[in-house]
């Protein structure tokens, strides 16, 4: 009898191990099809989800920026019969509450791929540049950047604020930096202590003038003090940034030999999509982040006969040619000069050709797949901004 009851117990245990095997195995199977279907790149949407087990049975956790993905995945799990407690998040999330908006706090600040320092670097923005939050964890905060793009940041990175105080900001009357690098003091004077450091592209608002000397207010509540020399008005500035081939190609110029370092998008590292980037928001223009997304945006180049197509200031693309077994990929992007040379980052900012009988030809230049035209096409269907047509900046 005894070995009876024993052989049933194991029967048991293992039917309950099957079960739910069973179920863990179907419920990741759903989670896989509608984040394919509502969120395949978790660099613009966020679907997390997971089974978690409690004595009123299994709860649905996670968090999602999709409605539509959480009302498609509940749906689903009733259809399979799995049923499950709702505790998935809408982000942002209610712990928030009114402080959804956010503000750069720092120069630059390293926006990562997850919450912890040793996690992948995704990301930079500059002080003064507008953010969304959606949920805070163990002292970091997932946020949106302008273009779009969802990561992870240290909370005291960024100065958190409520809807109106986002719009006090956007209408305030503004400095941005003008120039490579420079220091933000307490007094003005050239001795004073410094508050922080900022770099070709900061915001601040404006307070007065005092001699050489804008005072200014950081988004964190502080007054710090701003050489005028470094500085202009952020409307003008904006007003000035006619964007011409001649123009893009003369800003690139000026990060020749900075330093490539993945994730970045300021003169403190950049990498290839990051240089583009930058290169293009101090012309006014907000290009998407990373160059799998850059070589969606515009339109297309024809480049199947050669370079003859080209323009000056057009997106040249590096990567996996399509096949019968993969798709497409871009996985690097420079500037096209013109007269087959190109400016991109690759261990530095740095002038190649692609063309091979060229002193400076890149190695690369075999993995030529697509060009695409920004200029001219600054539209946001195409998947680029304007500074001066971004909502969040005015």
């Amino acid at each position: 009898m005894k070995k009876i009851l024993i052989l049933s117990l194991i029967t048991l245990s293992l039917l309950s191990a099957c079960q739910k095997s069973n179920v863990t195995e179907q419920f990741e199977s759903i989670a896989k099809e509608v984040k394919s279907e509502f969120a395949p790149d978790s660099r613009v949407k966020t679907f997390e989800v997971f089974l978690d087990k409690c004595e009123n049975g299994l709860v649905l956790r996670g968090s999602t920026t999709e409605r539509e993905a959480k009302e498609a995945l509940l749906n689903k799990l009733s259809a399979a019969k799995i049923n499950v407690l709702d505790s998935l998040s809408l982000l942002p999330h209610s712990d928030l509450e009114d402080k959804i908006y956010g503000i750069t706090n720092l120069s630059v600040i390293n926006i990562r791929m997850k919450p912890g320092y040793d996690e992948e670097s995704g990301t930079q923005t500059l002080l003064g540049t507008p953010l969304r939050v959606l949920e805070k964890r163990n002292g970091w905060l997932r946020i949106v950047t302008p273009e779009g793009y969802i990561a992870w940041v240290t909370s005291g990175s960024v100065a958190r604020v409520t809807e109106e105080e986002a719009a006090e900001w956007r209408n305030a009357p503004k400095w941005v930096v003008n120039t490579h690098y420079t220091l933000l003091r307490a007094q003005p004077a050239e001795n004073a202590d410094v508050v922080c450091d900022a770099v070709w592209g900061c915001i601040v608002r404006k307070v007065s003038e005092q001699g050489k000397y804008y005072k200014v207010l950081l988004p964190n509540g502080k007054n710090a003090y701003l050489l005028k020399a470094h500085a202009q008005d952020f409307t003008e500035w904006l007003d000035s940034r006619k964007p011409t081939p001649e123009k893009i190609i003369a800003t690139a110029k000026q990060f020749l030999g900075f330093p490539y370092m993945w994730g970045g998008t300021s003169i403190k590292g950049m990498d290839c999509s990051g240089f583009t980037k930058t290169t293009y928001y101090l012309n006014g223009i907000i290009l998407q982040r990373d160059a799998s997304q850059q070589v969606a945006t515009g339109v297309d180049v024809d480049i199947t006969n050669g370079l003859d197509n080209l323009k000056m200031g057009d997106l040249i693309f590096f990567g996996r040619k399509a096949a019968e077994t993969q798709k497409e990929r871009a996985t690097h992007v420079g500037i096209y000069i013109g007269e087959g040379e190109f400016i991109h980052c690759a261990t530095s900012v740095r002038i190649n050709s692609l063309l091979p009988e060229a002193e400076n030809y890149y190695e690369g230049s075999t993995r030529l797949i697509r060009a695409r035209r920004i200029l001219g096409n600054e539209d946001t269907d195409k998947g680029i901004w304007t500074v001066r047509q971004h909502p969040w900046y005015f």
